[in-house]
């Protein structure tokens, strides 16, 4: 019986599989480090866009982040109980809620500033291959956005 009509049912023939695989294994190498920070990856990547903006809507947050607002709602919430950030409602539009540091937010910036250094310590590629990773995987990302 000839099996390559299922060729494609492998999963080493599965691009999913190594970028799920992969993004785990990074997000697992994040950990400790964030652990000291109190902080979830998502709450990091998070403040990540909060350290460069200040303030934004939910939803320029979401969008940057590919989350839904139904993530990334406890995300903020738990930031927030932490006094991290600050949600409010927009002066112009009350149905804009703002996210933006607080100065413990922004503070924590400064302990948080040698994560990526971290990481990139225990990622082994070199920096030609990380750039073409980063560049592959925003194309990925912007063909589905």
């Amino acid at each position: 019986m000839d099996h390559s009509e299922y060729d494609a049912l492998k999963l080493e023939n599965q691009m999913c599989f190594p970028l799920y695989a992969a993004a785990r294994e990074v997000t697992k190498l994040y950990r400790p480090y964030l652990n000291a920070l109190n902080l979830t990856y998502t709450q990091y990547i998070t403040m990540l866009v909060l350290w460069e903006q200040v303030s934004c809507s939910v939803k320029e947050l979401g969008q940057q982040l590919y989350l839904d607002s139904g993530t990334l709602t406890p995300v903020l919430k738990s930031l927030e109980q932490k006094g991290f950030v600050r949600r409010s409602r927009s002066a112009a539009d009350e149905r804009v809620l703002t996210i933006s540091t607080t100065p413990a937010g922004a503070a924590l910036r400064e302990v948080a500033k040698s994560v990526p250094q971290k990481i990139g310590g225990c990622i082994r590629l070199t920096p030609e291959e990380a750039q073409t990773l980063h560049r592959l995987l925003y194309k990925v990302l912007d063909a589905h956005s």
